[in-house]
């Protein structure tokens, strides 16, 4: 096995076990008390992205590679069906899945400056069937990242199938890292006074562009620190990694499927940035 791969998997099953420890009443394996514990579950599904395999893929390659089953501490016929581990991933709830992802952007030291910017992940060609049979006809996902621009590491996600405007997702993602970060820069399509005034009060000083509709605005864009303005770039560059490395549609059918494996695609790009350093 490439050494690449075990020392993600180890990442991986690091990151998961010590969320669950931090949390063991979260539903992650099965209910009942049957199967084995949920950090195997979470590392499965770090592994599943990181390979880009299915379901029966990922389970029938990782019970073949010796040093997986032994990090997941698995004999070869102890792992989950496939349709096991699909059930684990329905019931993760996306709250779980973004507390891995501010644990993933961590291990790769992330500083005080951040980025936001949006994009969108097609669902149309994944989904077109399910869109159909459920009379709606949503074909891309709204996708706002906070980006850490010394590392370019992922430090929150939103999704949305609604399109909501850029302050309102912008504020919601900002207010929730104000602990993580010390300035925030975004472009025209963030400009609020009002979460300007918020991030102040929070101690983050905001790097947003105001829109022009007067002289003044003119001025105010002129005294932003440019240096730190221009570093907005590392959002669009963490995205186009993303999309080059695992593709710009999501997989799953349902929505809320693909929030989470677009919060849990982030977090295995973080873990894939951690180990190359």
């Amino acid at each position: 096995m490439p050494k690449i791969l075990f020392r993600f998997v180890k990442q991986a099953a690091s990151l998961a076990q010590k969320r669950c420890a931090a949390s063991p009443t979260a539903v992650v394996s099965d209910p009942a008390g049957n199967g084995f514990a949920g950090w195997k579950h979470l590392t499965l599904h770090f592994l599943r992205i990181h390979m880009d395999a299915a379901f029966e893929e990922i389970v029938d390659w990782a019970s073949e590679m010796d040093r997986v089953r032994a990090v997941l501490q698995l004999a070869r016929t102890e792992f989950p069906a496939p349709s096991t581990l699909w059930r684990s991933f329905q019931r993760v709830p996306t709250r779980v899945w973004r507390q891995l992802l501010a644990r993933s952007a961590a291990r790769c030291d992330p500083g005080e400056h951040g980025a936001l910017d949006a994009t969108f992940f097609d669902r149309e060609a994944a989904s077109s069937h399910y869109v159909d049979r459920s009379d709606r006809h949503i074909r891309t996902l709204k996708t706002t990242a906070l980006v850490d621009t010394e590392s370019c590491a992922v430090l929150d996600l939103h999704c949305s199938a609604h399109w909501p405007h850029d302050t309102q997702v912008g504020r919601r993602v900002a207010l929730r890292n104000t602990d993580e970060i010390e300035s925030l820069a975004g472009d025209k399509g963030y400009d609020d006074q009002s979460l300007r005034d918020t991030l102040r009060s929070e101690g983050v000083r905001p790097l947003i562009k105001h829109r022009l509709f007067a002289h003044y605005d003119h001025a105010h864009n002129a005294r932003l620190d440019s240096e730190l303005y221009g570093q907005r770039w590392m959002a669009e560059s963490a995205f186009s990694a993303i999309k080059r490395r695992y593709g710009s549609a999501v997989g799953p059918s349902a929505w809320y499927r693909q929030f989470r494996e677009l919060v849990l695609t982030a977090a295995v790009y973080n873990l894939e940035q951690a180990i190359k350093k």
